[in-house]
């Protein structure tokens, strides 16, 4: 991905880096995903010349997320999401896709420095299922 936003790419532009770059499983695998400066559009996004790179446009969804600071391992990613599930489930709300990592800051970082987060996507609570929490 970093050719690509170094100027590998069709316009042979150079795309700025921006936060949170994200990683949710794929099988066996990670799909690592950036978010575009906001000055482009699905339109005018320099178009990949590495066909493993895919430009699409992602819908607003309701996510529920887990702030944590400090280095990454599977082991407390797997920590944290399970923390945020048991916090959504606690809320009356459905976990609706899988959990997502997001990291803000650049490796070189201090790892008592750094953020992450885990999202997940969430739907929201059928009415009467809120309505009988409330009451």
């Amino acid at each position: 991905m970093t050719p690509y936003i170094s100027g590998d790419n069709a316009a042979q532009q150079k795309i700025d880096m921006t936060a949170p770059v994200t990683q949710v499983a794929d099988g066996d695998h990670y799909r690592v995903a950036f978010v575009v400066p906001s000055r482009y559009s699905a339109g005018t996004v320099p178009k990949p010349l590495d066909p493993r790179i895919e430009i699409r446009a992602v819908p607003a969804r309701r996510v529920a997320v887990w702030r944590y600071s400090g280095r990454w391992t599977q082991e407390r990613y797997d920590q944290m999401a399970r923390q945020l599930r048991e916090a959504i489930v606690a809320r009356g709300l459905s976990v609706n896709g899988p959990p997502v990592l997001a990291r803000y800051d650049p490796p070189f970082m201090p790892w008592f420095m750094r953020r992450n987060e885990v999202l997940i996507p969430t739907a929201a609570p059928h009415p009467k299922r809120a309505a009988a929490r409330k009451g």
